[in-house]
């Protein structure tokens, strides 16, 4: 095999087909069918979309955006514009049509392509408004719509040399803007060049248990740069890629394609293991207490310091337990990597435990994204921390505790917005994260909050919300929670409940419950109320939530509370929930 010598994103799928082409290198669902895509129809697929696109007259620095859902068209017509210089734009689908037009005019697009009718509709909203957009195109065929395979077949027609368009691809030349979702205000397009990634793909190679020929279930927004890295990533190493069928369809496509790896933030975690509780729950007699036995010892699980009586109980859970678990994810996964927010310790040991291993990882948009990233060989791996840095990228603690990071994977900064970029990156080249942190053992990077969601009370005390979230999140009866009290006398929560347990423990204690209106319930109030109390033990005296207010909807990225990330959007829901905030503090 040559050696990784890839130095543009394109090169990563001639890397593959030269040293370990694959049958699948990509493989979607159609019709409840998995459709596959050898390595080398990828590479003729792209080579067709760069001919379409040249003749469309596309040039090398012109910008195209995409909006859609994961599949293998993102993948190859990314390939088919960085190939030839092209700007690849990716879009959230879920952000607003005013945010549609802002980003397509910011970057001056010259061409959209998004996946399906709905999303067509919203681009032709705002089409008149973008004077620098010349065409749109769609990956599913929409009638009067024009399709993307009608550029690569106009492709097959040339013969155009791709030879020289590559060549002209220099490693430091921008291969994309990201558009951060942002909790706040208009978003900031990200610049990232081909060095920027490739860096970041060569220093994860050695973090990721994968080999070539293993399967990839990918279903996270791939506009977002931490699975977009990571689909790079599967490339180089030979890693069959297959794109869930929707975000609903996910538990059956992990029985259906049994993948060795896969992305996941915290939130779908969570959902994940409160659903597995719930099953537990229904079970009666010792199975029941068997369950509820392996449940216990997963949440003891650590890394380090635990006696061979505890590992030799660990091996009867995972025979009798957690074997039903892992044939859940499909019977093969070796890593699971979360990042994009913070993860509950509880959670990541119960997984690990289980046999199912969850590495949390850290970065941003900014650095291409990984800055660090556990995993198990050399003693990598450290519960509440987000692991050691990846080879290459320094990271150093300001006085006030902010983490600042530099190397080949930071941005080449905010595209037209120099103000912003000198903003964030100093004199010096460090980029300033806007996160808090420590080095736990001198290496492992912890992360212990947002600098900028810190806040105080008016007693002058600092809280650091998202530690404290993170903890309350662990009782089953809380699905989200925010924390608030910014300078008022002490903090308090707006509560989201999970339902679907709450119900089941109304049923159980014969109590009567409003499933819309829950907080019109004494008996769930007062239980919650407990829950609230027991989880303050862990928090000193000032930081303990004294009251809360029960938002009884969940907050979603389609209502507006979430970003794409599924990051809290905290002024969105205080806007919200004003009413109750008023009601907390008069």
């Amino acid at each position: 095999m040559e050696p990784r010598s890839f130095t543009r994103l394109f090169d990563i799928i001639h890397h593959q087909n030269n040293n370990f082409p694959q049958p699948a290198a990509f493989a979607d669902k159609i019709d409840g069918k998995w459709r596959t895509r050898s390595t080398e129809e990828v590479v003729e697929l792209a080579d067709h979309f760069s001919r379409g696109l040249l003749k469309q007259g596309l040039v090398a620095g012109d910008k195209v955006a995409v909006i859609s859902n994961n599949r293998s068209e993102w993948s190859i017509s990314d390939i088919g514009m960085l190939q030839i210089g092209i700007i690849n734009v990716p879009v959230y689908p879920t952000i607003s049509a005013d945010d549609f037009q802002y980003i397509f005019n910011h970057a001056e697009v010259k061409m959209v392509i998004v996946s399906d009718q709905e999303l067509l509709d919203k681009v032709n909203l705002i089409k008149d408004q973008v004077p620098s957009l010349q065409s749109i195109y769609t990956f599913n065929e929409i009638s009067g719509a024009a399709n993307w395979m009608e550029i690569v077949e106009t492709g097959k027609t040339s013969n155009e040399d791709l030879s020289s368009h590559r060549a002209n691809v220099k490693p430091e030349d921008m291969a994309t803007i990201i558009y951060t979702s942002g909790t706040t205000g208009r978003p900031k397009g990200v610049m990232l060049s081909h060095s920027n990634l490739v860096s970041n793909v060569v220093a994860c190679e050695e973090r990721i248990p994968c080999d070539s020929g293993d399967k990839a279930l990918s279903f996270l927004p791939v506009c977002h740069v931490y699975e977009r890295m990571l689909l790079y990533l599967y490339q180089s190493l030979g890693v069959q890629v297959y794109f869930a069928e929707s975000m609903e369809t996910i538990g059956d496509d992990l029985r259906d394609v049994k993948p060795h790896v896969f992305t996941a933030v915290p939130r779908l975690l969570e959902k994940v293991y409160d659903k597995i509780v719930a099953k537990g729950s229904e079970l009666t007699g010792i199975k029941r207490k068997l369950f509820f036995w392996a449940l216990e010892l997963g949440q003891e699980y650590d890394v380090v310091g635990k006696s061979s009586w505890y590992h030799a109980k660990l091996k009867v859970a995972r025979k009798l337990i957690f074997s039903k678990w892992q044939a859940a994810l499909g019977g093969n996964c070796k890593a699971v990597a979360s990042g994009s927010a913070a993860l509950q310790p509880r959670l990541a040991r119960v997984f690990i435990a289980a046999g199912i291993p969850v590495f949390e990882g850290y970065g941003l948009t900014e650095t291409s994204p990984v800055v660090s990233v556990n995993c198990f060989d050399n003693d990598g791996l450290r519960i509440g921390t987000v692991g050691r840095l990846i080879k290459g990228v320094d990271v150093k603690i300001a006085e006030d505790g902010e983490i600042l990071v530099k190397g080949p994977n930071l941005m080449m900064g905010y595209y037209k917005q120099p103000d912003l970029t000198v903003e964030v990156i100093d004199e010096d080249g460090w980029f300033h994260t806007g996160d808090i942190g420590i080095f736990q053992e001198d290496q492992y990077l912890k992360i212990t909050d947002r600098k900028k969601e810190i806040f105080k009370t008016s007693g002058g005390k600092y809280i650091a919300p998202q530690v404290m979230e993170n903890k309350f999140k662990e009782s089953r009866f809380i699905a989200q929670l925010m924390v608030i009290g910014e300078n008022q006398k002490h903090p308090s929560a707006l509560i989201v409940p999970d339902m679907e347990f709450v119900k089941e423990w109304a049923k159980r204690k014969g109590h009567e419950i409003d499933v819309n209106s829950p907080e019109k319930s004494e008996a769930f109030v007062q239980r919650l109320q407990q829950e609230v109390d027991s989880y303050n033990g862990h928090f000193g005296n000032w930081e303990q939530i004294k009251r809360f207010e029960i938002c009884p909807q969940e907050w979603t990225v389609e209502t507006g509370e979430l970003t794409p990330t599924l990051k809290l959007k905290r002024k969105v829901i205080a806007k919200k929930y004003d009413h109750l905030i008023s009601k907390i503090y008069g």
